[in-house]
């Protein structure tokens, strides 16, 4: 997940940065920075998860994005 596709997901999902903090149990300055490119934090796969849970799709590839999950 790269910053640019963490500060494109929470629009999906209507989520504060400290929302995902509390989702993902990080400081929101974790989020923060990392949104902004200062950090790569090592709880990158906490944040990850915390928005998949909410309906969020990572897309990967030479063009990384992302989007709503499909319902099944």
């Amino acid at each position: 997940m790269t910053p640019a596709q963490c500060r494109a997901a929470r629009p999906l999902i209507d989520m504060s940065q400290a929302g995902l903090a509390g989702a993902a149990v990080v400081p929101v300055s974790i989020i923060v920075d990392f949104e902004a490119g200062v950090s790569e934090p090592r709880h990158v796969d906490a944040i990850r998860q915390a928005l998949e849970r909410a309906g969020v799709e990572f897309i990967e590839g030479r063009r990384p994005g992302v989007r709503f999950r499909k319902a099944q």
